[in-house]
C-alpha cells in the first residue's frame, strides 16, 4: 500500500492538502517559475449529502485530506463546532468521503464530532480520523474495504486539557497533535505549561476500543534554534500545536525527521529520532503563521487541496521545486492566527499560491 501522505497547502481558502504523483528518487535541480500553478475543482462536496435530524443536507467545509491504496479520503466538517457542538441545522457529524483518481465518490461514512485530523495507516490500510480539536476529543478507524467504522475513546482525560488535531504515522508510531491546550482548564492553567503535552504517541487496543496516549514532548520542552542567523538553546512556549508531518528523505533540511507546526506561535518544531532515547528538538522561528507543509520531490505531479469555504477539493499542478519546504500562510497573513479563529470556516486557509513561502 502506498505510504500515507497529508502535505501541501497552496490554494485560496485551503484547509489542508495532499501532494501526489511526485515521489521519484531522482535528483532534479529546479527553480519554480513565478505564476506557473494551475488550479481546478476536482470534487464538490455539495454533490453529496448526509442525514441530519429531520432530513438531509449537502456536505460542507472539507478540511483534512489523505491518500491510501490509490484513493483520496477527505473529511467534511459540516458545521460541527470544535468541541463537537451541533451545527445550526442540528448536525453533529462529520463525513469522511472516499474518492477515486477521477474525483468520483466511492463511499462515505459519518463520524460523531468535528473531524480535524485524517490519515491512512500505511501498515494496515485503515483510515484514522481525530475529532474535536478543542475538547471532548476521540478518534475513529475506518476500514475502506469492509466499511467498518470503529470508535476509540481515550483511557483517561487528555492531560493538556484540550483536543486533538493532525495525525501522522512516523516509523511505526501514531503521532497526534495536542491542540488547543488549556481550553478546559482555569485561566491559571492557560498554555504554555510544562505539564501539557504538545504531541502524543497513541496506541489503539481493538479488543477494548480504547486509545492510550503518552506525551512525546511537552509545550515547554528544550530545543535548539534552527534559524541559521540565530542558533542556540531555547525553551519552547507552545500555545497552538496544529498540523504535523513526516519529513521526507528528499527534504533540503530535516530529512527523515518529524515536524509539528505550532500555528499561532509561528514556529515549526522538528523532532530527530522521535520516540527514542536520543530524541532531540529543533525549532524554526517563522515570519508568518502557517499551517500545512510539504516537500515536493519532483517538479511535476499534483496537489489535492481542500477549500473549506467553498466546499471543494481542488487539484493544483506545478511545477514545484524538489526538496524545498512549502507552507500555507494563514488568513491573518503575517500575524498569528487568533485563537478565536479555531474551528471557524477558513480558519486554516492559505491566501493564494503567491503567499506560499519557501521557509528554508
Amino acid at each position: 500500500m502506498p505510504r500515507a501522505r497529508r502535505t501541501l497547502c497552496l490554494a485560496a481558502s485551503t484547509a489542508a492538502a495532499l501532494l501526489l504523483g511526485a515521489s521519484s528518487a531522482l535528483a532534479w535541480p529546479f527553480h519554480h517559475p513565478s505564476g506557473a500553478f494551475t488550479n481546478a475543482v476536482f470534487f464538490n462536496g455539495a454533490t453529496l449529502s448526509h442525514s441530519i435530524p429531520g432530513g438531509s443536507e449537502a456536505l460542507a467545509q472539507p478540511d483534512d485530506i489523505t491518500y491510501g491504496d490509490g484513493h483520496i479520503f477527505v473529511a467534511f466538517q459540516n458545521g460541527v463546532g470544535p468541541q463537537g457542538q451541533a451545527s445550526t441545522s442540528g448536525n453533529t457529524d462529520s463525513t469522511i468521503v472516499e474518492l477515486d483518481g477521477s474525483g468520483h465518490a466511492v463511499a462515505q461514512w459519518d463520524v460523531l464530532g468535528k473531524c480535524d485530523g485524517l490519515t491512512a495507516d500505511p501498515y494496515n490500510g485503515l483510515v484514522v480520523a481525530t475529532v474535536n480539536e478543542d475538547a471532548n476529543s476521540s478518534l475513529y478507524t475506518i476500514d475502506p474495504l469492509g466499511g467498518t467504522v470503529t470508535h476509540y475513546a481515550y483511557n483517561e482525560p487528555l492531560p493538556h486539557l484540550g483536543g486533538t488535531d493532525a495525525i501522522s504515522f512516523y516509523r511505526g508510531l501514531m503521532l497526534i497533535s495536542a491542540s488547543a491546550p488549556g481550553t478546559t482548564g482555569t485561566p491559571a492553567m492557560a498554555a504554555p505549561q510544562a505539564s501539557y503535552p504538545a504531541l502524543y504517541e497513541v496506541a489503539l487496543n481493538p479488543s477494548s476500543d480504547i486509545a492510550t496516549a503518552q506525551a512525546l514532548f511537552d509545550d515547554e520542552a528544550s530545543a535548539t534554534v534552527a534559524n541559521v542567523a540565530s542558533p542556540g538553546a531555547t525553551t519552547l512556549a507552545l500555545t497552538d500545536p496544529d498540523s504535523n508531518e513526516d519529513v521526507p528523505w528528499w527534504a533540503a533540511r530535516f530529512a527523515g525527521e518529524f515536524m509539528l507546526t505550532s500555528q499561532g506561535d509561528m514556529q515549526q518544531i522538528f523532532v530527530k529520532d522521535a520516540g527514542t532515547p536520543s530524541q532531540s528538538l529543533a525549532v524554526l522561528n517563522l515570519s508568518a503563521s502557517v499551517d500545512d507543509t510539504a516537500w515536493p520531490s519532483l517538479p511535476w505531479g499534483a496537489i489535492y487541496t481542500t477549500d473549506n469555504s467553498n466546499g471543494t477539493v481542488n487539484k493544483i499542478t506545478g511545477p514545484f521545486e524538489r526538496g524545498s519546504e512549502i507552507a500555507a500562510v494563514t488568513p491573518c497573513s503575517r500575524a498569528p492566527a487568533p485563537s478565536a479563529h479555531r474551528g471557524t470556516t477558513g480558519s486554516r486557509a492559505a491566501s493564494s499560491p503567491s503567499a506560499c513561502r519557501h521557509l528554508q
